[in-house]
């Protein structure tokens, strides 16, 4: 389980929208790409250089959490659930499903 370690400042004149997208490092390559820098050594030539591969299984949405600002900061005020969710998302509730009642 991974979790969105920053946001983005919130600007309330946009429209509500995502803010953050969970994705995961799966690996690294390398390619090789040319230089456009005027003035370098490198320039209009070919360098090999690191790169990371990055995983971005697909989202889906369970729910929404309501904010209220209080002289210490945001807090939590309600949180509301989709009403039906799938078998998969209820798993991931569980330490334990196969030996659960199974009632998420």
């Amino acid at each position: 389980h991974g979790k969105i370690k920053s946001f983005p400042k919130d600007d309330q004149s946009k429209s509500p929208h995502f803010t953050a997208f969970m994705t995961f490092k799966a690996g690294m390559t390398h390619i090789v790409r040319d230089v456009d820098r005027p003035g370098s050594k490198l320039h209009k030539k070919e360098v090999a250089e690191a790169v990371s591969i990055v995983e971005a299984p697909p989202m889906v949405c369970v729910g929404f959490v309501g904010y209220v600002e209080t002289p210490r900061g945001l807090r939590a005020l309600t949180s509301v659930w989709a009403g039906h969710l799938s078998e998969e998302c209820k798993r991931r509730f569980y330490k334990a499903w196969h030996r659960s009642k199974q009632k998420a």
